[in-house]
């Protein structure tokens, strides 16, 4: 990995995670701004964060973002939805000069979508348990039945690589079985099994991850010239990052 200067990455656009759930966003970004600089920054060091305490995660996220903004990352994005629910606020008073996109669970189009009136979110104990969540809910749920279920142990099957159906299967059909026709991936690394989540609910049940919607924000808020240069690291062991980089993004 090309380690670069501060001056010559002034527009890097920043993107992080507690493991590779992060890279469904970078995939979009990266295809549709080439020419833009990314870092991508995987704490694996501390993977996963959904089980940890907020104020564990909020002092976690304040020395990665240090991390890109030394780096010179003049955009920073939190691809982790318990990240975003423990510090994103903070983050943005901590930085102000900076342009910082969260990830907030796709409440809103399940909601505008739902026929059944009940929807389904997917997603760690922290994020469901964070401020963010509360008001996301509280915004736009409205008449809408919001039924939850966190699952940690995706998270880490995606880390490992190591798919079983059946444990996404106990994962899914709980909610499935409340009658939702909506489910919403709370957690970026849910994108990777959105493949094996869609076999198990059928086609009655439409799955929305947010990856696509948070790249477009990115887009629009970022600076997005550059040279095309591509930087991947991990605070894990490396091997292993590449591996899972070849893995996920071939």
């Amino acid at each position: 990995m090309r380690r670069a200067s501060v001056l010559e990455w002034s527009t890097v656009i920043g993107i992080f995670d507690s493991g590779v759930g992060g890279l469904t966003v970078w995939r979009h970004v990266s295809d549709a701004a080439p020419q833009a600089d990314l870092w991508y920054l995987a704490d694996q060091a501390n993977v996963p964060y959904g089980p940890r305490p907020l104020d564990e995660v909020r002092s976690i996220v304040t020395e990665v973002t240090d991390r890109l903004v030394m780096l010179g990352a003049s955009t920073v994005v939190m691809a982790c939805h318990t990240a975003s629910a423990a510090a994103l606020e903070e983050m943005r008073q901590r930085h102000p000069h900076l342009s910082f996109v969260g990830l907030e669970p796709a409440i809103k189009p399940a909601t505008e979508w739902t026929e059944t009136g009940r929807v389904g979110v997917l997603a760690t104990s922290t994020t469901l348990d964070g401020p963010l969540y509360a008001r996301v809910v509280e915004r736009y749920a409205g008449d809408v039945e919001v039924i939850t279920r966190p699952a940690p142990e995706l998270v880490t099957m995606v880390e490992t690589g190591e798919i079983d159906p059946g444990t996404i299967e106990d994962a899914v059909m709980p909610l499935v079985d409340t009658g939702i026709d909506a489910l919403v991936l709370g957690c970026t690394h849910f994108g990777f099994l959105a493949d094996h989540i869609a076999a198990i609910t059928g086609s009655d049940v439409r799955i929305i991850d947010p990856a696509p919607a948070v790249a477009a924000q990115v887009l629009r808020v970022a600076d997005l010239e550059g040279s095309g240069t591509r930087n991947f690291e991990t605070t894990g062991d490396q091997l292993t990052f590449v591996t899972q980089l070849e893995r996920l993004l071939h």
